[in-house]
């Protein structure tokens, strides 16, 4: 076996804690920075309309606040924290850490397969990004969470006075609406991310051990991935969004959500907010997935 072509069944382990710990870490890190960026691209993909001027865009991030203080302005990008709290930390606990042990299923039962599939290295990278898309389609199971932050940053009129608890026992399954468009966004989009990021390793730098990557080639390894992951679904992530954003009383669906943006906003409204998704929530994404990548090896040396 060449030294650059590791086998997918050899693929690196990691101790449970380790997974936890570096994941979630990565996570808190994550809320803490980039919460008010988040909110920045979730206004601008929900905007219907065309933005021409910098007042305009002022209006939209800002809303009913575009004219305050500029510190006031600052503290109104954070609404949903709360649940952006339990969203984003389990969301990334789940999903860096959970990637891992699908992996590791994957090469203890289909490491041959992948490698007689893909060739050798080839099936490494191949298996990394498919466990990701697997993680990234159960992904949904927190979607309460998720729907409950993009309300509360772009429409938080449909709370109208009501708690979480009140918002669950009302809404109910209403809650997952958009199930089936975030699992086709997940899909791809958690495919690109691993499979870029594996690639990155394989190819760029030559490794057989992923774990052995610097902090540097973790960064780059990051970059690659998050960016891939970006371009893949910012089309399914802007449907999303905007099925998640409506009042609840409001049962539009995902297809005439697509028709509607097509025939009144044509074929680039599918890309409204690519370019602050790629300049903000791009760095947000690339971020935590190296903290991710570096910390759980580390945590692994001392567990």
């Amino acid at each position: 076996m060449s030294p650059t072509m590791p086998a997918a069944k050899n693929s690196e382990r990691e101790s449970t804690a380790a997974r936890v710990l570096g994941a979630g870490t990565a996570g808190v890190a994550e809320l803490a920075i980039f919460h008010p960026v988040d909110t920045i691209a979730k206004r601008l993909m929900s905007n219907q309309g065309r933005i021409t001027s910098a007042a305009q865009l002022n209006t939209v991030i800002f809303k009913a606040h575009a004219h305050d203080p500029p510190i006031r302005k600052f503290f109104t990008l954070f609404p949903g924290l709360g649940y952006a709290a339990g969203y984003k930390i389990l969301q990334r606990i789940y999903k860096y850490g959970g990637q891992p042990f699908v992996r590791d299923y994957l090469a203890t039962n289909h490491g041959d397969t992948f490698d007689r599939t893909f060739g050798k290295g080839n099936g490494k990278f191949m298996m990394h990004a498919t466990a990701g898309s697997i993680i990234g389609i159960g992904e949904i199971v927190l979607l309460p969470l998720d729907v409950l932050k993009i309300k509360r940053q772009t429409n938080p009129e449909t709370f109208r006075g009501r708690g979480v608890f009140r918002i669950v026992a009302d809404e109910g399954f209403n809650l997952y609406r958009g199930w089936g468009w975030t699992a086709a966004r997940n899909a791809p989009g958690s495919f690109a991310l691993f499979g870029g990021s594996a690639a990155t390793k394989q190819y760029l730098f030559k490794l057989q051990d992923y774990n052995s990557a610097t902090w540097f080639q973790n960064f780059v390894a990051s970059i690659a991935g998050s960016s891939a992951s970006l371009l893949v679904s910012a089309p399914l992530d802007v449907v999303k969004t905007r099925i998640q954003n409506q009042n609840f009383e409001v049962k539009e669906s995902g297809m005439r959500v697509i028709t509607n943006m097509a025939r009144n906003e044509g074929f680039g409204s599918f890309f409204k907010g690519l370019v602050p998704k790629l300049l903000m929530t791009g760095p947000k994404l690339t971020f935590s997935f190296w903290l991710a990548q570096t910390l759980i090896p580390a945590f692994n040396k001392v567990m």
